[in-house]
């Protein structure tokens, strides 16, 4: 690796870059590293503990085999005819086999009657035992080196990435053969857990680069909290309580036994909720507060003793992040249409997956595992094929909003962009008044979206101006806000052209899940956007019945189906630059 120092910018060169922190980032730069290739890492905080599975525990969707047909039914059916039998399929075995190389790796999962349960794991140390292997693999991690925008070759395809150095106070630029975008999705800065860090800045990245996303309006999940202090979302122990209202009166909110994930939100359009967590029995307690302890935490601080005091509880949103919406993924290796950009992990859509459903838990564990090494070992074979001379390309930043004005150097006129010097914490604010409250984006319709695509159609007029870079935090702050901001168009636009509702996306001016509405949106755009339908194909869902095909491993074996991306497309409808309107498709 080509490494040039100076006090104002690093320089590297490598194979494969990978973009991102977390647990996909840390498989991708693993199974780079294990075909051959050099490796760097960039990420926005320290690689190891930011991230939203660093800051707890979580489960895996790793069933043993005997159980496969049964949990690949399951999430199928949990995607409401949106999902993918064969991806489903994949994420399962793949996950599964990798397990044990984390055990290898020094991760102590528990044992029954002498065997490993790998059911789930302690974000923290999970995330250390990641981080130490790849440093024992070589790769070179960057921490606190958040990654801004991708440079491109003059063919198109991407040829690494530029950033800033908080610690150090400078730029950096990376080289590199092949890119994976694992930096997560986006939350909005909700104060979700560990999701400080997952601004959407790998969608905005994918975009400009010449990518495409795919399900953003899946974008909108929430997460249940305590209200005093709204930032651990862990719901499993809410499954044992009791609401009511203010003044006491029982809420309800189960449906045979199970809670209703539409009860909270509802009710808390209407006012205060209440929540005593009276249900659990004494196993339940041992067994959730030992596998989620940390949702235990703010009870303790407090004093409060969660099985007889009633506390109040709200929602956060969390967005992509256990949501669906992501970076489009065009083929086994999570490939995106630009050549060598390759994308996993939440940063990714995970339409295959869930459909429109949330992931959030142990699905989103084993997809940030599994399309890690895919994307890893993409990029690793993308970067050999262009042979020993790939980082002596011409190449140019593809990065604008946030970064540098359109104005530079123009005198504005009427009808363009300001040429003055953006507020980025004041863009930030609104686009959170437009996204967090839930009579925005839960409950949507026709109306208020197009209300909330005018505010944030204003919002991306006045990032087109000057960004303020008198410190490296200048620089990442404004590139941030253009992240957000964007994400929140793309959503919103993609929300207002699904007429229906299905799973987590509710429009109350189309109640009801349309059966011929089987079809993926595809969207992009910067400052006009647009949307594209990626009707489903029965080959698409899988040409078998439920079942792993007896003993043929989708690992070691090539099946006849046509990758998820073969499909009827419509051409896609653009809004206007000014003025979001509804387009019939």
């Amino acid at each position: 690796m080509l490494t040039v120092h100076s006090e104002n910018e690093l320089q590297l060169t490598t194979d494969v870059l990978v973009i991102g922190g977390g647990p996909a980032a840390a498989w991708a730069g693993w199974a780079a590293a294990s075909q051959g290739v050099k490796v760097i890492i960039v990420d926005k905080g320290f690689l190891g503990t930011s991230g939203a599975a660093a800051a707890s525990g979580n489960g895996i969707m790793a069933p043993s085999p005997e159980n496969w047909d049964k949990v690949l039914s399951e999430r199928y059916r949990a995607g409401k005819n949106l999902a993918n039998l064969r991806w489903i399929e994949r994420v399962i075995e793949k996950t599964w086999l990798s397990l044990p190389l984390v055990e290898s790796w020094g991760y102590g999962f528990p044992k029954e009657d002498g065997e490993s349960v790998r059911q789930s794991y302690y974000g923290p140390e999970y995330m250390r035992v990641l981080r130490k292997n790849l440093l024992r693999v070589g790769v070179q991690i960057l921490d606190q080196s958040p990654a801004l925008e991708l440079l491109l070759a003059d063919d198109g395809s991407v040829a690494g990435a530029k950033g800033v150095q908080r610690q150090h106070h400078r730029t950096y630029t990376v080289r590199a053969g092949a890119v994976v975008l694992a930096n997560g999705g986006c939350a909005f800065l909700s104060k979700a857990l560990g999701c400080n860090t997952n601004t959407g800045d790998g969608l905005l990245m994918a975009v400009e680069a010449g990518g495409e996303l795919s399900s953003m309006e899946a974008s909108n999940h929430y997460a249940i909290s305590t209200a005093f202090n709204a930032t651990v979302t862990r719901g499993v122990p809410f499954g044992w309580a009791s609401y009511t209202d203010e003044a006491g009166n029982d809420l309800g909110g189960y449906i045979n036994g199970r809670r209703d994930p539409s009860f909270l939100p509802n009710a808390l359009m209407k006012g205060p909720v209440y929540a005593r967590l009276d249900r659990a029995t004494p196993e339940v307690k041992a067994v959730v507060e030992k596998s989620h302890f940390i949702a235990f935490l703010p009870y303790t601080k407090a004093g409060i003793d969660p099985y007889t005091e009633r506390v109040p509880v709200t929602l956060v949103l969390e967005g992509t992040v256990r949501g669906t919406g992501g970076i489009r993924i065009v083929n086994d290796n999570c490939a995106t249409k630009v050549p060598g950009l390759y994308a996993a992990g939440d940063a990714a859509s995970r339409e295959f997956l869930a459909g429109l459903a949330s992931g959030g838990g142990g699905p989103n564990a084993a997809w940030a595992i599994s399309t890690g090494q895919w994307a890893g070992v993409g990029a690793a074979d993308f970067a050999k094929s262009l042979g020993a001379h790939a980082n002596e390309r011409v190449a140019r930043p593809a990065g604008q909003v946030g970064l540098r004005s359109p104005m530079a150097g123009r005198s504005p006129s009427p009808s363009s962009p300001t040429s003055e010097t953006f507020d980025s914490e004041a863009i930030v604010h609104g686009v959170q008044a437009e996204m967090l409250p839930l009579e925005k984006n839960y409950l949507r319709s026709e109306q208020g979206l197009l209300d909330s695509l005018a505010k944030l159609e204003t919002l991306w007029q006045q990032l087109q101006g000057n960004p303020k870079q008198d410190t490296v935090r200048d620089v990442e702050f404004s590139r941030r806000a253009a992240a957000l901001t964007a994400v929140a168009r793309w959503a919103y636009f993609s929300a207002l052209h699904r007429t229906e509702t299905r799973s987590e996306h509710i429009r109350v001016d189309y109640p009801e899940t349309d059966p011929n509405q089987r079809y993926y949106q595809a969207t992009g755009g910067l400052d006009k956007l647009w949307v594209r339908r990626d009707w489903i194909t029965d080959a698409m869902s899988g040409d078998k019945p439920f079942g792993f095909g007896g003993s043929q491993s989708t690992e070691t074996a090539k099946t006849a189906t046509p990758s998820p991306q073969s499909v009827y497309a419509t051409p896609p409808v653009q809004t206007t630059q000014t003025t979001p309107s509804v387009s019939k498709l």
